[in-house]
């Protein structure tokens, strides 16, 4: 992508991952907190907020590429474990951020290597992967161990993460008209 003279391309594309960046943090550090309660014995409610962090994941990708869509996951996750360890537990927040990382720059290196299909298939498809690594990761660092029902917890979030990352096709489409590609 080239430069615009006037530096619309550098404040667009700047303005763009900072919007991102605090979408994650906001995501994560939600699901942090949420993660600890539950809904039932197959849910927390955590299962109900992280997958949007797939969705700022995508539509940055879309529209900033790659390289933005992991900074975003790399400045997102430094503030979001400094925030999770203030407000969940250490360990909680240790297993999120491992399975953030893991599954986050998964999802932006499927995406990426499937952008070309049609609109739908990179988000689906990056995230439902996505998920998988980051329930497997996620549940099992945060809560083997330690007694709780923690297998039955993660197929009901790998469930839920399921339906969401079909849903989430929604807002991302109707989104994809603000989120086209930065013009050079």
């Amino acid at each position: 992508m080239q430069e615009r003279n006037d530096g619309q391309h550098d404040r667009s594309g700047a303005r763009g991952v900072a919007v991102g960046i605090a979408a994650m943090v906001v995501v994560v550090t939600a699901s942090n907190i949420l993660v600890q309660y539950p809904i039932n014995d197959w849910l927390r409610w955590g299962a109900l907020s992280y997958p949007f962090a797939f969705l700022v994941t995508d539509l940055t990708n879309r529209r900033l590429g790659p390289g933005s869509a992991r900074r975003v996951v790399w400045v997102g996750f430094a503030f979001a474990v400094v925030l999770s360890a203030w407000l969940a537990t250490p360990r909680i927040a240790g297993a999120s951020g491992s399975a953030f990382l893991v599954s986050q720059l998964t999802d932006v290196w499927v995406f990426d290597r499937l952008r070309h299909l049609k609109w739908w298939q990179p988000p689906l498809v990056s995230s439902s992967l996505g998920s998988i690594l980051d329930t497997a990761l996620f549940f099992s660092l945060a809560f083997a161990g330690t007694g709780l029902p923690w297998t039955t917890w993660a197929v009901g979030d790998l469930a839920v993460k399921a339906v969401f990352a079909a849903l989430l096709l929604i807002p991302f489409r109707l989104l994809l008209g603000l989120t086209r590609p930065v013009e050079a």
